[in-house]
């Protein structure tokens, strides 16, 4: 229980804080004229000059999503890695095993996903 405290009290935060700076921004930050939001598709306030649509196909983004979760899945390796060993010795590595045997399971099972779907491929 005692644990649970810290990171409550981070959550809380956190949004409470949030909260606070949206809300500030509201009323503080300057508010546009709806002729000038009509004038400027982009904030940087360049006129566009393209259409709407955008001409990157989709396949890039696709694959940028899929980099940063498997690539976020095998950062979350490494520090399991390193307290594998003293959690061998304080006598739960066991359960730090099936842990991590459950973790790469549902990982490969992605990643299978992944191929079944031909999310990689660029035809």
């Amino acid at each position: 229980m005692s644990v649970l405290v810290p990171i409550l009290f981070i959550t809380v935060f956190v949004v409470l804080f949030g909260a606070f700076l949206v809300f500030v921004t509201s009323k503080l930050g300057p508010k546009p004229k709806q002729s000038d939001l009509r004038k400027e598709a982009y904030e940087c306030g360049l006129p566009a000059q393209e259409s709407g649509s955008s001409k990157v196909p989709v396949k890039f983004y696709l694959t940028a999503i899929l980099f940063i979760l498997f690539d976020i899945e095998i950062i979350f390796m490494y520090p399991w890695a390193i307290q594998f060993a003293d959690s061998i010795t304080q006598g739960y590595g066991l359960q730090m095993l099936i842990a991590m045997g459950l973790f790469l399971l549902v990982f490969i099972f992605g990643l299978f996903w992944e191929i079944k779907s031909k999310a990689l491929e660029w035809e």
